[in-house]
């Protein structure tokens, strides 16, 4: 009794706390793009999307209808659900193993980085999740006796699960195996009431199917074709890696362990423990060897959780099997890793904070810049004149701006990420792609660090074909510019003539990071496509210290930018002798200020520098 008490204790303890941290992360933490294009599809109410079923969009609405149009009230159908995951967890767990062990578990969801962090984000992992314990303790329940309780609730979880994801599929096939390898889940795909079960959860993908059968099957090709290779990759191996990561290496090797005792026939084995072990650990072996031939490109780490939520209710029951050192070490670093995730999150909202991961491969560009960019389009619009129409490059900035200007219909411009994320169809079917052609004025909103920057120039020159010459921008630069938005205001109809385009810069010297006396040089080379530049100013942590020489040759650069119109081209190269006997030393910022023929003036995206003592 005393156990259950001190597992029950420490679960109440772990749950409250850490609900209460998400909420204020949650609370804080900018709208991911993801997030912010399923908002838009809850104000497009429908039964099932491009991208998804339904459900993950509904409840994106269901939150702000209530709530107001507020990140907190966007999440908060998904904060609930994840709220009780652990509850659930806790509940199934104390039926097969003992209530003591059934805190623990739910303790182990909490702490577990994966699991302890969802909610956070209003994301479809969030109600598959759900989902997926829901159909587990139904099909537990039904080893034990087959009633219209147990073959309801795994109806429920069915249908939750196929309004989720298409991802969801892959559970229900795991589950129908782990019941065929069981000779009482055998039993149990025999009965007709669980036959009556499955077709109320094959229905629920109607919808789906029937979005997909309007739309020459866009939704399944692009998740089941277009985002992946299917060729053999060999970083699939970095899935254990990352993974024991995620979970922590000793939870990891407890999961494992479950697994493979699932396959015990003797030894009184409860049949609940092999169902929650090939259940589990099928799922997980699955994602595995998928990783070695699907889309290594966006994230996809989260995909086996719903793998390891039947494996975790086990885990207490074999840790009681571990030294005592061994299992504290185990509930620490599981506290450790959920402590450094809420710690990222934590981080990403706090723009002070954010701005230091500028200039790393890592840089949370899908979190940065939405409130800056925000306020510039106000401004802007408060400018512009009346009738001036928002116009975005891409569906992320079409989202983001949508969700912070309570506007849903947004027009957005052919992209190449449209495409990527399978956005585009839906977009055309919401009759919001545009061909750049207008009656009215527009502000052209352009996320220019959303191509790559070898590709930047001609994607310009083939926006300048879609929407006519481009203006001088006004130029949002955000964490140092590592997050670069530029606005454009257009005239009503699109003019003729040669492209003007931003400005193209580089650093040669110094390097990016590099470590520098107080006197030192500063070469590179920068062109403006249709007028030229006029100058260059070298800035230090935004404020001008050198003007430098511009107009030096710099043949290499033309032969790169072939397709550039810069009239200058090869006298683009610049160089400047910077003296900051007067900065104080440590990190500053090294950035370029551009001044075009045309009259804009462009501020480049900055690197770090260190100065010596």
């Amino acid at each position: 009794m005393q156990d259950v008490k001190r597992a029950q204790r420490t679960f109440l303890l772990l749950w409250t706390v850490v609900t209460a941290i998400k909420l204020l992360i949650a609370a804080r933490l900018p709208l991911f793009v993801d997030e912010a294009f399923y908002w838009q599809e809850g104000q497009h109410f429908a039964a099932a999307y491009s991208d998804l079923p339904g459900l993950t969009a509904w409840m994106t609405r269901l939150g702000t209808e209530i709530g107001g149009q507020h990140v907190l009230a966007l999440r908060a159908p998904f904060l609930l659900l994840a709220a009780l995951l652990p509850w659930l967890i806790t509940h199934i767990a104390s039926r097969w193993f003992g209530e003591a062990v059934g805190w623990r578990a739910g303790s182990l969801v909490v702490l577990m980085p994966l699991a302890g962090s969802l909610g956070i984000l209003a994301l479809p992992d969030v109600p598959m999740a759900f989902a997926t314990v829901l159909c587990l303790d139904a099909g537990a329940r039904l080893l034990r006796e087959i009633d219209a309780a147990s073959a309801a609730e795994l109806a429920l979880g069915l249908t939750i699960g196929a309004l989720s994801h298409y991802r969801f599929i892959g559970v229900i096939g795991v589950g129908m195996i782990a019941l065929a390898l069981l000779p009482q889940g055998r039993r149990v795909l025999r009965d007709p009431r669980v036959w009556v079960a499955l077709a109320l959860g094959i229905a629920a993908w109607a919808p789906l199917v029937a979005w997909n059968l309007e739309n020459a099957d866009a939704g399944l090709r692009f998740q089941l074709v277009d985002r992946h290779p299917w060729a053999f990759q060999s970083t699939g191996w970095w899935f254990l890696v990352v993974q024991a990561g995620l979970v922590t290496p000793l939870l990891f090797f407890a999961l494992i362990q479950v697994f493979v005792r699932s396959f015990r026939t003797g030894d009184g084995m409860p049949a609940q423990w092999r169902y929650f072990g090939l259940l589990g650990g099928v799922s997980t072996l699955g994602f595995f060897l998928l990783g070695f031939f699907a889309d290594v490109e966006r994230v996809s780490f989260h995909w086996p959780l719903p793998g390891y939520l039947p494996l975790l209710i086990a885990v207490p029951a074999l840790l009681r099997e571990w030294p005592r050192g061994l299992r504290i070490a185990t509930w620490v670093l599981s506290g450790a890793g959920l402590l450094m995730v809420l710690g990222y999150y934590l981080v990403l909202s706090t723009p002070q904070w954010r701005e230091q991961f500028a200039a790393e491969k890592f840089y949370p560009a899908n979190f940065a810049g939405w409130e800056e960019l925000t306020a510039a389009v106000r401004e802007e619009q408060a400018r512009l004149a009346p009738g001036t129409t928002l116009l975005a490059d891409n569906f992320k900035s079409g989202a983001e701006l949508g969700f912070a200007l309570d506007n849903a219909r947004i027009a957005v411009l052919d992209h190449p990420l449209n495409q990527k994320h399978g956005r585009a169809p839906q977009l055309r079917l919401w009759k919001l792609e545009s061909d750049g052609s207008r009656n009215a004025p527009a502000l052209l909103v352009v996320g220019s660090g959303d191509v790559q920057y070898k590709s930047l120039l001609e994607y310009y020159h083939q926006l300048c074909k879609k929407v006519g010459p481009l203006p001088p921008p006004r130029v949002v630069n955000v964490d140092h510019g590592h997050q670069r938005f530029l606005l454009f205001a257009l005239p009503a109809e699109k003019s003729k003539g040669p492209c003007t385009l931003p400005a193209f810069a580089w650093i040669d010297t110094p390097e990016s990071k590099a470590s520098t006396g107080r006197k030192f040089q500063v070469a590179g080379w920068a062109f403006k496509d249709g007028v030229g530049l006029k100058g260059v100013e070298i800035l230090l942590d935004g404020k001008p210290v050198a003007k430098a020489r511009y107009g030096l040759p710099s043949g290499g650069t033309a032969a790169y930018w072939k397709i550039s119109t810069d009239p200058y081209h090869p006298a683009v190269g610049f160089s400047a002798a910077v003296d900051l006997t007067a900065a104080k030393p440590g990190r500053h910022w090294l950035g370029l200020r551009l001044h075009g023929r045309d009259g804009s003036v462009e501020d480049w995206s900055e690197q770090p520098l260190d100065l010596a003592e």
